[in-house]
């Protein structure tokens, strides 16, 4: 028995379960959502940026909150991904700056919080999602920002699910209040002065503690019922409930397994359960974002940047398993589908198996998901497959922009990368630290 048939379960009906198939509906539902909003609004997501969609959703909440003073109006983004500019922008206040002019601007009771999950945001970030308004849960690997929510002539293209479970939404509202609203370590950032993180260092670090052992709280008599879900946290190497059902999810697939991911670089225990799948003949299905669909992809018309190497180290990292699984791709066993839809980019993460388990999740099934950033995913089991239609649809149409590579020779080989790129990949494997920003990224 799965280690998660232990864990109680909210019921779910299969007319409370909608997923919406463009970074524009998703854009659109949030605006109505927050309009609608007649109780509770919590908001987590690694960051509300300074643009036009940032500033409209903000606004939004500040109009709620003016329109009705007793909705309680919580938003949680990254403390140190908050304080700081764009990378390559200069020095400045970051979108901190946006959330306390607004509060001085509107006077409302929106709150702004950061939750610092290490000293350092290389080190670790927020990464927990999810929306509650009311008893809906939003759930996106999306953050807020203009190509998230497409605005403009780009999109980001997330998984958005919406979830009209109401003991699902309270315990993730209970996790939120319990865990972060009620510490030290996770100050106001839309009031100024801001703290600064000597200042809530040894807080921050209880927080941490309480974290690595920390759960949503299911308050449920269901545990077995045909279609039902189940929140998990994840965070730090050890006993991270997340990754042991994701890598219990893998170890347990039947027949087939299917992967969304952005980043192509799986830890370690992955990577080896997916072999040993294939060994065995069961079916892969991985989807992939193009190197140009990577959001830290920079054409070679614009000046380059050190970050810009990172989509083809995760390109040189799938040329490679392509390589040395190439027996399992003329089989037909591993699929790997490669997205890519003209200047655009793909933020997909989830996990499938046998049609009847899928878990939806900001975990981007690479090392640093793996053991650095704060997670959290929600378990769908669906044991007579009655989402197939529409989850067959969101697949679909994220396939429409795919190509099935039928080897490793349908990449850009790496003698023909950008003279920069290939300068300082060479270099990281010369000084044998390759190995190293893999952990990282």
């Amino acid at each position: 028995m799965a280690f998660w048939q232990d864990i109680p379960s909210f019921e779910l009906a299969d007319k409370d379960v909608e997923i919406l198939n463009s970074a524009k509906q998703y854009h659109e539902r949030l605006l109505s959502l927050i309009e609608s909003a007649k109780s509770r609004i919590y908001i987590t997501a690694l960051y509300l940026q300074d643009d036009d969609a940032g500033r409209e959703v903000l606004s939004a909440l500040h109009k709620a909150s003016i329109a009705n003073p007793s909705l309680d109006i919580n938003v949680l983004v990254d403390f140190h991904r908050a304080q700081r500019g764009l990378i390559g922008a200069a020095k400045s206040e970051g979108n901190a700056a946006l959330y306390c002019d607004e509060l001085e601007k509107h006077h409302s009771n929106v709150k702004v919080f950061g939750v610092p999950v290490k000293g350092k945001e290389l080190f670790g970030v927020l990464h927990l999602k999810g929306i509650v308004i009311d008893d809906v849960l939003l759930y996106s690997g999306a953050s807020i920002n203009n190509v998230y929510m497409n605005v403009g002539e780009k999109y980001r293209l997330d998984r958005y699910f919406i979830l009209k479970q109401s003991g699902l939404a309270d315990s993730f509202c209970r996790f939120t209040d319990d865990y972060l609203l009620s510490s030290d370590a996770v100050p106001r950032i839309d009031i100024r002065p801001i703290p600064k993180y000597n200042e809530i260092k040894v807080a921050q670090r209880q927080l941490m503690k309480e974290l690595r052992s920390g759960r949503y709280d299911i308050t449920s008599d269901n545990s077995d019922t045909d279609l039902n879900v189940r929140p998990f946290l994840g965070f730090g190497r050890r006993a991270n409930k997340l990754n042991r059902l994701i890598k219990t999810l893998f170890d347990t697939t039947e027949k087939e397994l299917l992967l969304y991911t952005p980043y192509f670089n799986f830890p370690a225990p992955l990577l080896r359960s997916l072999r040993r799948l294939l060994k065995q003949g069961k079916e892969i299905t991985i989807v992939v974002g193009d190197k140009t669909a990577n959001d830290f992809y920079i054409p070679p018309e614009q000046p380059f940047s050190k970050i810009g190497a990172l989509p083809y180290l995760y390109e040189t990292i799938l040329f490679k398993f392509l390589k040395s699984n190439r027996k399992y791709i003329q089989s037909g066993l591993l699929k790997v589908h490669l997205w890519k839809h003209e200047s655009n980019s793909f933020h997909l993460k989830g996990v499938s198996k046998d049609g009847t388990m899928h878990l939806l999740s900001g975990h981007n099934l690479n090392p640093r998901a793996w053991g650095l950033d704060i997670e959290n995913g929600i378990l769908i089991e669906d044991k007579n497959s009655t989402l197939s239609d529409i989850l067959n649809k969101e697949k679909q149409d994220i396939l429409e922009h795919c190509q099935l590579l039928s080897s490793h020779e349908d990449l850009e080989p790496a003698i023909e990368y950008p003279q920069p790129v290939r300068k300082l990949l060479g270099q990281a494997k010369r000084v044998k630290v390759d190995f190293i920003i893999k952990r990282f990224i």
